[in-house]
């Protein structure tokens, strides 16, 4: 039997982005300007919820826990790709594609299941206020936030060796501004078949049983605001709902319309623009919808500030 000789790749060269020079700078730009508000913003809230004690409660640990989460997600990317536009540096190392791969999938694993713990929270605080306290406990919050980190974790583990455990020869350009899984598995010279069906397995599962908590738990919301009384309160909380519902069904939707589909139906341009609104914009939007229209967080927030402009005055006295 003739034997085949197949020399696997030890770097990838990431072809995503436009090749067209007079844009580079301006989408560099772009992008980092978009980068350091995410981190700012991000940080922001994590600085207010861990030093005022009135944030010291269940749905600001998860807000906090996102936000986490939002910084951790532009950083595995991000950096990557503004090197690859500025200096023109594309190619990555098998190590370092496998790196980024397996904690992007971890980062955005693990916020699709705290997105649902989120909404069971919020399930609780409003059809359910009087128990509230007793039910979602400071104890329960931090391991149902282990158990999102710990199956984000293991999720992109299997995710990661299914794809790395491929063979990958003749060509090494993969067509996205970092390593995922439809470009790798597009990629790749081996026979994908099995691994797609365990990877749309775990992720379709996974996804839609957080998806169905998380819908499930806003409909009981949005039938006990039509109970209230309130206009003002009814109104007041469509908003909150209805803001914290359009972050949930962009990024459910765009990260299920990446992972849970077959690799025939790969799109790189299309993708390349899905993955861009829930790698890099939605953990841009979400400290201004989750929190920077809380009136605490804002309270919190100007708090913070004072303080910080108080040690200022202080220390440029002190320095004459």
């Amino acid at each position: 039997m003739q034997r085949v000789n197949l020399s696997t790749v030890s770097e990838f060269v990431l072809v995503g982005l436009s090749d067209a020079l007079e844009t580079h700078l301006l989408l560099s730009v772009l992008f980092l300007i978009i980068y350091l508000a995410t981190i700012a913003g991000n940080i922001t809230i994590l600085f207010a919820i861990s030093t005022d004690a009135r944030l010291h409660s269940p749905m600001y640990f998860f807000l906090g826990n996102l936000s986490l989460l939002d910084i951790f997600c532009p950083t595995i990317t991000v950096p990557k790709m503004l090197e690859a536009l500025l200096l023109e540096n594309k190619v990555i190392s098998f190590t370092g594609c496998v790196a980024q791969l397996f904690f992007f999938i971890d980062v955005v694993g693990t916020e699709i299941f705290l997105l649902a713990v989120m909404a069971y929270d919020r399930y609780v605080a409003i059809c359910h206020p009087l128990q509230y306290v007793n039910i979602v406990s400071m104890k329960l919050c931090a391991h149902l936030a282990i158990g999102t980190w710990a199956v984000g974790f293991f999720n992109s583990l299997l995710h990661t060796s299914l794809v790395f455990t491929l063979i990958f020869c003749d060509s090494n350009e993969v067509d996205q501004y970092y390593c995922d899984i439809p470009p790798m598995l597009a990629v790749s010279c081996s026979p994908t078949y099995s691994r797609e069906l365990v990877i749309l397995t775990v992720a379709g599962v996974l996804g839609s049983s957080a998806f169905a908590i998380t819908l499930i738990s806003y409909i009981y919301i949005l039938r006990a605001i039509l109970g209230m009384d309130s206009s003002e309160s009814r109104h007041k909380a469509f908003s909150t709902c209805g803001s914290h519902l359009t972050v949930v069904c962009l990024f459910y939707g765009t990260t299920i319309c990446t992972y849970v589909r077959p690799s025939s139906t790969y799109s790189p341009h299309r993708d390349r623009i899905v993955s861009m609104l829930y790698g890099i914009l939605t953990p841009l939007l979400n400290p201004i919808i989750y929190s920077l229209r809380n009136k605490e967080v804002k309270c919190a927030l100007r708090r913070v500030i004072s303080q910080v402009r108080a040690a200022l005055t202080r220390q440029g006295r002190l320095s004459w």
